[in-house]
């Protein structure tokens, strides 16, 4: 799956593994040795946890709490960091959304999420014909809306305690001396070996003469030396000057549409966080241009008034009735959502619960559904997988849940000449056409079509779940248009199925997203579940691998787990 989303949270984290080599510069953070390092999937802590895609880029998380900042100073952190040693999704050339509740109940969503340029038009990625082309919003230098990272952790900085200089230094020093790459990047900068060389003007560091193994060093010169601008000239570093003028020469040589004036405008966000409650628990979520707080609303308030948990986990009862909320929640993805900027998206209606009600008026738990039967909702009055994924908890109770993307593996493939760094491919997440899916097999309509300065639709669900007021889980995850549906089913099974916060990130899942009409399954989902699914008339789908979710969990003591997920190099930390 190229689609790749970091999902971290802040915990424990020790240190890495990796095959040392003579002549390695010395280790690159007091405190972090880039080049012995070690995953840790689960661990307890007491002071602050982080978890994130990258093991070096939890500790450098843990290294600003160890230095008294807080839950977001060290998703700050976190995230340079993973720009570094996570190219295939950590980006300062793409986008993304924070979720924080701070320690003194204030709530928060950030949105800075990637923006068309002024150039960009409806009908951009059409051929001749009318018909959609997928090549277009894909890959090089088209298919890229103006980033918007640098700007969204400086909008983050006024909740954080430490100078932006200590929180983008672990991230210099990874670029600039160098680290250990893992099995799992390795295999990842070869398969990509020659799109990088066909999408990209300039040489890369993410190209060699031989293969890329476990254990090389990976130094980013270029990168660093953006990193260093940012530092010393904050958001303008990347914005304005030298680090603009790069991503526009890079656009100019490859026909993209990205202008100085399109980086100079961008600004991130604030948002009023998605809010309600679950079984007695207040979720918080991120609102539009993110589906994924509203389809996380409207999944959980359709199953509410079930018993699922008498169901079982993974029974076919319990499974049916999550699959017939997804198809119902993503069928309304697909008429009414959007950039609420730019189109009247009915939320309030949407997760009434007349209306949700309604919407499972026609659920059969005898039989599977059916998306053409079933459709979109009606609303009165309407008009109209790379991704990367961070959880932090301090021990004042200051929690953050961050979800970042380039869309896509590696963005567009395509990096910026002389500044070291992959830009998204993120606009592809618009539709390109009513009724055309994307790489996700996701159907758009009017709602989410092309137009300068508007920001796609996300599925990006970073969430958090309070319990009697205080933080109870911090959760998130990559995987494209699976991302909520994970998010679903982990509350779900911490929630309802009581289960442990290992097995509730690591069990098989599943999904359905309306369209295509089918089950998707992971690796290891009960034989009995899916031959009981298929007789009931659904279709299934066998896929290897749904999401990567991390999530941090307040124990009954006030002490703190964090889980890594066990599908990739996802490492917890804490102290």
């Amino acid at each position: 799956m190229r689609h790749l989303i970091v999902t971290g949270t802040l915990l424990l984290l020790a240190a890495c593994t990796a095959t040392q080599k003579t002549g390695r510069p010395s280790a690159p953070a007091p405190g972090i040795d880039a080049y012995h390092y070690s995953i840790t999937k689960n661990s307890h802590a007491s002071g602050g946890a982080v978890v994130s895609a990258h093991p070096l880029a939890s500790l450098a998380g843990l290294e600003m709490l160890k230095m008294g900042g807080n839950a977001v100073d060290a998703a700050i952190a976190t995230q340079w960091a993973l720009s570094v040693v996570y190219p295939g999704a950590g980006n300062i050339g793409g986008g993304g959304f924070m979720v924080a509740r701070l320690a003194n109940n204030e709530k928060i969503a950030l949105d800075y999420r990637e923006m068309a340029p002024a150039k960009a038009h409806r009908d951009m990625y059409l051929d001749d014909n009318g018909n959609a082309v997928a090549e277009k919003s894909l890959n090089g230098h088209l298919s890229s809306g103006v980033p918007g990272t640098v700007a969204g952790l400086y909008a983050a900085h006024r909740y954080a305690r430490l100078p932006m200089e200590v929180l983008i230094q672990p991230a210099i020093d990874f670029a600039e001396h160098g680290f250990a790459i893992t099995a799992a990047e390795a295999h990842g900068l070869n398969a990509n070996r020659e799109d990088f060389q066909k999408l990209s003007t300039r040489p890369t560091a993410f190209v060699k003469k031989a293969a890329w193994k476990k254990g090389d060093t990976l130094v980013q010169k270029e990168l660093a030396a953006t990193l260093k601008r940012i530092q010393k000239d904050g958001r303008r570093g990347f914005y304005e000057g030298t680090t603009a003028r790069l991503i526009v020469e890079e656009m100019q040589r490859g026909n993209g549409i990205i202008s100085l004036d399109d980086l100079k405008a961008y600004q991130a966000k604030p948002r009023q966080p998605l809010l309600f409650m679950y079984r007695g628990y207040e979720v918080i979520g991120m609102p539009m241009p993110s589906s994924g707080g509203l389809l996380l609303n409207q999944m959980l308030k359709m199953i509410e008034p079930y018993d699922i948990g008498a169901m079982g986990f993974a029974s076919p009862a319990a499974v049916q009735l999550m699959t017939e909320a997804e198809r119902r929640a993503y069928a309304d993805r697909a008429r009414y959502m959007g950039d609420a900027d730019f189109v009247q998206v009915p939320v309030a209606a949407l997760t009434g619960d007349a209306y949700l009600k309604n919407r499972m008026k026609d659920y059969d738990p005898q039989k599977a559904g059916n998306s053409k039967q079933t459709g979109r909702g009606i609303v009165p009055g309407y008009e109209s997988e790379e991704t990367t994924h961070l959880s932090v908890l301090d021990k004042e109770g200051n929690a953050v849940a961050v979800t970042t993307t380039l869309n896509n593996n590696y963005g567009s493939r395509t990096v910026v000449g002389g500044a070291g760094f992959l830009l998204n491919d993120e606009m592809d997440d618009f539709s390109a056409k009513p009724g055309s899916p994307n790489l996700f097999g996701a159907v758009g309509g009017k709602a989410n079509a092309i137009a300068p300065g508007k920001r796609m639709l996300s599925s990006m669900a970073p969430t958090l779940v309070l319990k009697s007021g205080k933080p109870y889980l911090v959760v998130g995850t990559p995987g494209g248009t699976t991302i909520p549906t994970s998010v679903f089913q982990t509350i779900v099974n911490i929630i309802d199925f009581k289960m442990s916060t290992d097995d509730a990130v690591n069990k098989p899942k599943f999904h359905h997203q309306w369209l295509p009409d089918r089950i998707d399954i992971e690796s290891g989902f009960p034989e009995a579940t899916a031959a009981a699914l298929k007789k009931m008339g659904y279709e299934l789908y066998d896929r290897k691998q749904i999401g990567r979710t991390e999530v941090i969990k307040v124990q009954p003591d006030g002490t703190l787990q964090a889980v890594a997920d066990h599908r990739g190099d996802d490492s917890a930390a804490g102290f």
